[in-house]
């Protein structure tokens, strides 16, 4: 369905461009009466990449950059767990204090029952967010064989830096015949301050027309891309989003893939969970998994765009890679942290009907 380049053509099954933050954790408690916190790795992008390698064995590689002090180490360190290659990570002196250039911090509480998820970033003027479009040499970095790039939504909005690189990014990429991936994911926060919603829909409408596989959730397309439901949502209703993926597709013949993850939150540990796909040789294809009991929901999309991508780079057809998708998004949302914990083999189980039976 899609023309990737061989895998033995190619250093890396896929790279990721985005920021990485030290995410904090308090685990079952609260981030304003906690007095420990554990500590993970996450971005949107870098999630992505995580999750291919690690779960499912790829060479991944993330180009990011980081403050050079002890918080960019333990997020280095971190990332060295991960397997993901860093030969593309960028360091930037330390002045002492951060007023120049710092790395990204994110508080993380899970929520349980009737209490939500709450996220609290402290991302202002980070080293990725001040990395320009030429301190890449983005050329030299494709022309070692790249099958796909991956990049979204999160990063394009950290600055107006940010967005001009994601843009020189994806051309190079497209330059070299590799397959672009990119996840809508808007955060009205990161938008706030540079324009809003507005602006989302600006930077977005200039990356889209370049995009081939296209992702996100029920709020990202109208919010990052203008498009509206025709029904009011009751539940997941996928037949609504259904119809709004068409739309997209008119609107943008380029995107060979698109692809939604919906959520119905019955409370913060039972949600509804599933995802269609939609591309112009199978239509839409979709995935359900009902009252799916949750543990920790962030990262539950990158997962899904990391099983997506599997499944898609490994040939699978798209009623297939849907249902990777929706397994490794489901599979990640029941461990602490932003990635996906879950092996292959266990990804494989679900997807087969497997179920949660002890495995001795």
């Amino acid at each position: 369905m899609l023309e990737l380049r061989p895998a033995a053509d190619c250093r890396f099954d896929e790279v990721s461009l985005g920021e990485v933050m030290l995410r904090l954790d308090p685990g079952s408690g609260r981030i304003h009466t906690s007095r420990q916190f554990r500590a993970w790795e996450g971005g949107g992008e870098y999630n992505v990449a995580r999750g291919l390698r690690r779960c499912f064995g790829l060479r991944t590689a993330i180009v990011t950059a980081l403050v050079d002090n002890p918080v960019g180490r333990l997020v280095e360190d971190l990332m060295l767990q991960g397997g993901v290659d860093l030969s593309h990570v960028q360091w930037r002196p330390f002045d002492g204090v951060g007023r120049e250039t710092r790395n990204g911090l994110n508080f993380t509480e899970a929520g349980f029952g009737v209490r939500g998820a709450v996220g609290v970033s402290d991302r202002g003027h980070t080293a990725i967010a001040a990395m320009g479009p030429e301190a890449v040499d983005w050329d030299a970095l494709f022309s070692q064989g790249v099958r796909w790039f991956h990049t979204g939504g999160i990063y394009a909005a950290l600055s107006e830096l940010s967005a001009a690189t994601c843009v020189a990014a994806i051309e190079a990429a497209k330059r070299h015949g590799v397959i672009v991936s990119y996840d809508l994911n808007y955060r009205p926060s990161l938008w706030r301050a540079i324009g809003g919603q507005a602006a989302a829909q600006r930077v977005n409408q200039t990356i889209a027309p370049m995009v081939d596989v296209m992702l996100g959730n029920e709020e990202d397309f109208t919010a990052c891309l203008g498009f509206t439901v025709d029904s009011e949502l009751s539940g997941i209703a996928t037949d609504a989003f259904a119809t709004m993926v068409g739309h997209v597709a008119q609107t943008y013949p380029n995107l060979q893939v698109i692809a939604t993850t919906l959520r119905d939150v019955i409370s913060a540990s039972r949600n509804h969970w599933s995802a269609i796909a939609w591309s112009s040789q199978t239509g839409i294809v979709s995935s359900s998994r009902r009252d799916l009991e949750v543990m920790d929901r962030v990262g539950g999309g990158d997962s899904f765009a990391s099983g997506l991508i599997y499944a898609l780079l490994s040939g699978m057809p798209l009623d297939e890679a849907v249902e990777w998708g929706s397994a490794s998004g489901a599979l990640a949302m029941t461990t602490p942290g932003d990635t996906i914990m879950a092996t292959r083999a266990e990804v494989a189980k679900l997807v087969g009907g497997g179920g949660a039976r002890v495995d001795r």
